[in-house]
């Protein structure tokens, strides 16, 4: 490659709520490897509660998990692996795989003996190489281990970056509960995978489907679900959700109960008074808490609930939302969104955390520069 760049400008976390440009080498190239130049990373969660410091985080680290750029170098053996070369837009999986392990052979890559969260991409310290291991930054280096998914054409870098949240949707709101035709579904939670899970339980041949949000910040979030094939919207604030659905369908409980909160100890409760006797419940939100005010759990024997953990997506749930998204039979493309360049990081995580008068976007996603 002509011209190819000896450092990246990268933004670094070294603290909670401490972050800066550094310039870290580019590793050379290598024939099992890739460079990745960066052109969106999408934000979650994890991204600003790392920020604030709820959530720890080993730093250094340059953080971005949910990158979309273009291969601006390939080794050979990477690009017959990958099936990609050079200019080919694609989304990284933050989560690598030795393919050879059994976690990996069963496709469960997320536990990789050798890998799992220390080498996650946008989650793994500077000091593990290498360095420039996150979507945060300029350009991305792409080990051996790593899985990427091939971008749509019709589809520009910032949309693709849906990649992440509506891959979340199909998995928690489909694909581990086995949502099933004629089932009731109820999501909590309406952020961006909260609108996914609902539109991932429509799909699989959901009958009703009912969504929770907490206080006014929610409202114009509920106020679009229908979009996404949501029945009914409640404010748990002034409404109990128990009660709501059973006004609304008759049905004593939900088959099917995605929580996709963040920060709230009392979901647990209310998914499992939600849940019908024999449901299951995906368990997707971090508490950052040991705290569960409301959560009985004799309940949970009682009606022989299904209590399911889901970390993280897979590629096939990538594929198929980037599928889904460039379909645009839901309106992913049109949610309230903020972008920012790098150097506003600060300003947008902020105000994600709920630390700023302004309501914090659907979707957010931070580009290397700006006008990009």
């Amino acid at each position: 490659m002509t011209g190819r760049p000896e450092t990246a400008r990268a933004l670094v976390l070294t603290a909670p709520r401490q972050i800066g440009f550094l310039d870290l080498e580019v590793p050379r190239p290598e024939t099992n490897c890739a460079l990745l130049r960066v052109e969106a990373c999408g934000l979650c969660g994890t991204d600003h509660e790392m920020y604030t410091g709820h959530l720890p985080a080993a730093v250094p680290l340059v953080p971005g998990h949910e990158t979309v750029g273009v291969i601006e170098e390939v080794g050979q053996a990477a690009a017959a692996r990958w099936q990609v070369g050079v200019g080919d837009r694609v989304a990284i999986e933050c989560f690598q795989s030795c393919r050879r392990c059994q976690p990996c052979r069963t496709g469960v890559y997320r536990r990789c003996e050798e890998n799992g969260l220390g080498t996650a991409y946008g989650l793994s310290p500077l000091d593990t190489p290498p360095s420039l291991s996150g979507g945060w930054a300029e350009y991305h280096w792409l080990g051996p281990d790593t899985m990427l998914v091939p971008v749509p054409e019709e589809l520009e870098p910032i949309d693709a970056t849906l990649f992440n949240p509506v891959g979340a949707g199909i998995r928690w709101g489909a694909e581990l509960p086995a949502t099933g035709p004629g089932e009731v579904v109820a999501v909590l939670g309406p952020g961006i995978r909260g609108l996914a899970s609902a539109a991932a339980a429509r799909e699989a041949g959901a009958a009703f489907v009912m969504m929770t949000g907490k206080g006014a910040g929610d409202h114009p979030r509920l106020e679009t679900a229908a979009d996404f094939g949501v029945d009914l919207v409640v404010d748990v604030d002034d409404q109990d959700p128990v009660q709501a659905l059973r006004s609304a369908t008759g049905i004593r409980g939900a088959d099917v109960v995605v929580d996709v909160t963040a920060n709230a100890p009392s979901a647990l409760g209310q998914a499992v008074d939600l849940a019908a006797v024999g449901g299951r419940i995906v368990l997707a939100g971090t508490r950052n808490s040991a705290e569960t005010p409301g959560f009985r759990p004799d309940v949970v024997i009682y009606k022989e609930l299904q209590l399911i953990g889901a970390l993280g997506v897979d590629t096939a749930a990538y594929r198929q939302a980037l599928d889904l998204v460039a379909r645009d039979q839901y309106p992913f493309r049109s949610v309230a969104r903020r972008v920012a360049p790098l150097d506003e990081a600060d300003d947008l995580l902020s105000t994600m955390a709920g630390e700023s008068d302004g309501a914090p976007p659907v979707h957010a996603v931070l580009v290397p520069w700006a006008g990009r």
